[in-house]
């Protein structure tokens, strides 16, 4: 924690777990603002998605993460086949997701892509940042929802899977998500007690069936 060395790991217990869906191969879940997806390596960093579902069912697998500061829909797979499968369609771009975030300021443009190659920032880890020269390529999409006072609620679309992608995209945009605590500069900071991003839409082919399948969420903040 680098970047951050005052950071105090408070999870949320209230839900402990909330389950969106749940099958003989896969569970759905909505994940809390400040609850790690998977272990840290910290004795105090061990409360987190992954060990909670593991309490009731103890073959779950993490297939992808959520940064700990944000919240919404995250898939674990409950048996081998299953998690292969799935992680193929992350890895072959075959998911779709979309995220809301709050944004600082007012964007002008009512949708539009950021395509900007990000790495990660060394010296200042976990941060990434935008580097042209070594970066890997990575997409945003964005529309505008709302207007607020002085912040702006956007969909995100995530064409690439890059760490942190939507936070360091919206920060080269102008325009950081409030409550970031590794991007945003004060004012962004202080709108919010924590990170207003949210993945509020998760699809995905069943690993046994085959059938699409969506998932939705709504953003505690929007």
């Amino acid at each position: 924690m680098a970047a951050n060395p005052d950071f105090i790991y408070q999870p949320p217990m209230k839900p402990y777990l909330d389950i969106v869906y749940q099958d003989n191969d896969i569970v759905v879940l909505n994940k809390g603002s400040g609850l790690l997806s998977v272990p840290g390596r910290l004795a105090e960093h061990q409360d987190c998605l992954q060990n909670r579902v593991c309490k009731v069912l103890p073959s779950a697998t993490i297939v992808h993460r959520l940064d700990m500061a944000t919240s919404g829909l995250i898939l674990m797979a409950l048996n081998k086949p299953a998690h292969v499968a799935i992680s193929r369609q992350f890895e072959q771009r075959q998911t779709q997701k979309s995220y809301l975030a709050r944004v600082y300021g007012k964007v002008k443009e009512p949708s539009g892509e950021v395509d900007l190659p990000l790495i990660c920032d060394w010296p200042n880890r976990p941060k990434q940042k935008v580097d042209h020269e070594h970066g890997k390529k990575s997409l945003t999409r964005y529309q505008v929802l709302s207007y607020q006072d002085n912040s702006t609620l956007v969909e995100l679309i995530p064409v690439t899977g890059r760490s942190h992608q939507l936070r360091v995209h919206m920060l080269a945009l102008g325009h950081p998500i409030l409550g970031d605590r590794l991007y945003a500069h004060d004012k962004a900071l202080t709108i919010s007690p924590r990170l207003q991003l949210h993945a509020r839409m998760l699809t995905v082919k069943h690993p046994v069936t085959g059938e699409n399948l969506t998932f939705t969420r709504e953003a505690p903040f929007s």
